[in-house]
């Protein structure tokens, strides 16, 4: 399809918290097929560099803050379609994710907004005891309850060249001769951000075809903690021994301050990132995942001795 034939060309897109990790993958794609962006985030000079990849005046940035409905309505002002990426951790999340995601749905539709897609998590649980995943599956029912004809993308845990899960486990390998492995046995099933970024554009574009629907976008391979630990160490050429850390152990760990992982962020890991295989995913979209094998070898090459300058081990 020829990007004056793609169903975005033209169109004004609103990609709210577009500053982050998926926002600037999603918005490189939207971009490509012609759409007019606003990137709006609470901090929108983070995703200047974007405006390098449009034309003159396809991109636009402003700033927001999703609690408030009168700055929501500011960004959301003429917009043909909106994409809402917000999302987070820790803070008040029933305000960003649960309810705040209805409120963000509603504000779309008051708006005029033709599509909604919805970035949720595979994991979302309304009887979770983890706020994340609890806020999560609340905010996917009050968006489908402002918005009946929104998209929900469930993605499963994202790796890309700058992200802060694979490149992370890269930089720890090159560093430690020891590396301990929270949840060594737990499924993971990672899926390429730009894929993600595919499957927004595909919803997106066809409201018509996918606008209700609720899809499970996974990678396609399920792997566990240690073998993905593993497979960066033997990419980056590195000799490592891993200690997989017990449950106790993890959890002792998790319930310090400063630790690199949250009591919360085990029981995700622990209870497994997986698509269910319940719901739609890449198939329904004409898409195909592509694997993490094919970018590892390439991007832990920084991560080996001598850098881009080492020599690959057989």
């Amino acid at each position: 399809m020829s990007q004056a034939t793609d169903p975005l060309y033209g169109k004004i897109v609103t990609l709210l918290g577009g500053s982050g990790f998926v926002g600037k993958h999603v918005a490189q794609e939207l971009l490509a097929r012609g759409a007019r962006l606003r990137i709006a985030s609470r901090s929108p000079k983070k995703s200047y560099a974007l405006k390098l990849l449009g034309n003159l005046g396809q991109v636009q940035f402003a700033g927001v803050d999703v609690t408030k409905p009168e700055s929501l309505a500011a960004v959301l002002a003429g917009s043909d379609a909106v994409v809402n990426l917000v999302g987070a951790f820790t803070g008040n999340l029933d305000a960003v994710q649960g309810e705040g995601a209805g409120r963000i749905a509603a504000a779309a539709k008051a708006a005029g907004a033709a599509a909604f897609v919805h970035i949720s998590a595979i994991g979302a649980d309304a009887s979770s005891s983890v706020a994340y995943a609890r806020t999560k599956a609340e905010g996917e029912k009050a968006v489908l309850a402002a918005f009946p004809a929104a998209t929900i993308l469930r993605p499963s845990v994202m790796f890309g060249p700058d992200d802060n899960f694979v490149m992370m486990f890269g930089n720890l390998v090159s560093r430690l001769p020891v590396l301990p492995v929270f949840a060594p046995q737990a499924q993971l099933q990672p899926v390429f951000v730009d894929d993600v970024a595919l499957a927004v554009a595909e919803t997106l574009g066809a409201p018509q075809v996918h606008g209700g629907k609720t899809f499970e976008i996974a990678g396609p391979e399920v792997i566990s903690m240690i073998d993905l630990n593993k497979r960066i160490a033997q990419a980056a050429c590195r000799n490592r021994s891993f200690a997989e850390l017990p449950d106790g152990v993890s959890g002792l760990i998790a319930a310090l301050p400063g630790t690199p992982i949250s009591g919360d962020q085990l029981k995700l890991l622990k209870a497994g990132n997986v698509a269910s295989g319940t719901l739609p995913g890449f198939a329904q979209l004409g898409i195909t995942p592509r694997p993490l094998e094919l970018f590892l070898d390439r991007w832990m090459m920084p991560f080996r001795n001598h850098g881009r300058f080492g020599v690959k081990a057989a």
